[in-house]
Parts: C-alpha cells; structure tokens; sequence
C-alpha cells in the first residue's frame, strides 16, 4: 500500500479529478444502457445483440482503464457517483485515510480513521 504525504495526495488530485469526473459520465452512460445489456443478455442464445453495444462495451472498459489506474497510483476510489476518494497516510505513527471529493476544494482537507470511513471525517 502506497502512503501519501498531504503535500503528494494535493499533487495527485489534478489528475485524479480528472478520472474522477471521465468515470462519472462513462457511468451515466453505461447506466443509459444497463436495461438493453440485461435484454440483449437474455436474447444471446437466440443470436441477439443490442444496439449501442459497442458503446457500452467501450464505456467498461474505459472505466475499467480508469479505476485501476487509480488504484496503481495508490488512491482507493470509495464511491464513483460522488467521486469519494482516499489517499491511505500516516498520522502520528498510524495509517489513516487522507479523504476527498468531487466538488470539494482544490486541496485536501480532511482525515478519517480507517474504521470510520466518510462519516468520521475530522478536519486537518
């Protein structure tokens, strides 16, 4: 697990909004054709597709892409609808998680323990 400092989670978060806001619109339209992937799914045996597939298909795999590059850069994506991200540090000799999201300001300014996740977040 990759510990960030405030001073490289603040660095990485020009990229990461960046992700953060690609995924929450491939969302959107992979959620446009969620319904047509379950029917075509369905119909497969019979030979079926579905139109739009190949843009559906396209949009996982680009959220795919997305969500592991996150993850090799260290930061744990919490909640893609949010764009509710967390940078894993320490803090007085303990791991803590450094904690933002979209919408938020351009630098981090809260922490929460592990355990606690959003709901325990404390200001820095």
């Amino acid at each position: 697990m990759k510990l960030f400092t405030l001073a490289e989670a603040n660095d990485a978060l020009p990229l990461v909004k960046e992700h953060l806001a690609r995924i929450q619109k491939l969302y959107a339209r992979i959620d446009k054709y969620r319904d047509s992937a379950r029917a075509a799914a369905g119909a497969s045996e019979a030979g079926g597709g579905m139109e739009g597939g190949t843009n559906y298909v396209h949009a996982l795999y680009e959220v795919g892409k997305l969500t592991t590059e996150l993850f090799e850069m260290g930061v744990q994506l919490k909640d893609y609808s949010r764009g509710l991200i967390d940078f894993p540090s320490m803090r007085d000799g303990r791991i803590v998680l450094l904690c933002w999201q979209l919408g938020e300001n351009d630098e981090i300014e809260w922490w929460h323990e592990i355990e606690a996740g959003f709901a325990g977040r404390q200001r820095l």
